[in-house]
């Protein structure tokens, strides 16, 4: 449907925010959606964007019911697959299931199918069915040498359940395909990688912090107290705030992300 002018741009404007900010603060992205959604709920695209800020933010019921809406306004079954990733979200991987076996399945493009496979390996793991999501994972698209956007994604998602699976040699394997797909940093490969090597990444922050709190010897350090006590100051003063200062930095959120799957 169309809208006014000034009331299409002010929706616009919510819409670029929430793309905006859905990775880095999801919650801030959510409260734009919101705005959006209280403007134009008639608008397939306001509901579609509030459902993916909603899953973002792992409020899954939510979500859930945005993409139904979206999906009764456009006709479309593209968002099939993250609606079946949001009854796994609300515990219910048995409903993600029976929505992989669904026609609307068939009906998705080849990035939206390995979509709903990765969902159904998941929901697979969900229910403690480890080996039935490696063979779940196993299909065309993974024994493929070409690279697509997905193509990263699915192969650490096979390596994964390997290495859940105890087939850590597999799991190495896989998680160093996937990590040669991975051109955008989508997976954390490389470090998966690492850590079953053995490798430990020293954080240069961390070293600089202990290098603060080294001993001084007892006569330094009384001589800094007799040269504080002579300047009329306390060394303790202000301590904690710059701590709580120090503490207050927040990043954003998620597993999901990810999608789930």
């Amino acid at each position: 449907m169309s809208l006014p002018k000034t009331l299409a741009e002010d929706v616009s404007r919510n819409l670029v925010m929430v793309a905006r900010l859905i990775d880095e603060d999801p919650e801030q992205a959510y409260a734009y959606s919101r705005i959006a959604l209280r403007l134009a709920s008639r608008v397939a695209a306001v509901r579609e964007a509030a459902g993916f800020a909603a899953y973002a933010t792992q409020r899954y019921s939510e979500a859930l019911a945005e993409f139904r809406a979206a999906k009764r306004m456009t006709g479309s079954v593209e968002l099939w697959p993250v609606m079946a990733d949001c009854e796994r979200g609300l515990g219910r991987p048995e409903r993600a299931m029976a929505m992989a076996g669904e026609p609307e399945v068939q009906k998705l493009d080849k990035a939206g199918q390995v979509e709903m496979r990765l969902v159904a390996a998941g929901a697979r793991r969900d229910m403690g069915q480890l080996d039935a999501a490696i063979v779940t994972l196993q299909s065309p698209e993974l024994a493929s040498s070409a690279v697509h956007p997905w193509t990263a994604r699915l192969r650490y998602a096979y390596a994964d359940a390997l290495l859940a699976a105890g087939r850590e040699d597999e799991a190495r394997e896989w998680f160093g395909k996937a990590l040669e797909a991975d051109k955008d940093g989508s997976t954390d490969a490389s470090d998966r990688l690492a850590e079953l090597d053995g490798v430990e990444f020293v954080d240069a922050l961390g070293d600089d912090e202990d290098e603060d709190d080294t001993v001084v010897p007892a006569a330094a350090a009384d001589a800094d107290k007799g040269e504080d006590e002579k300047n009329g100051t306390d060394e303790d003063t202000g301590k904690g705030d710059a701590a709580d200062s120090a503490a207050d930095g927040t990043g954003a959120g998620d597993e999901n992300d990810t999608p789930r799957a």
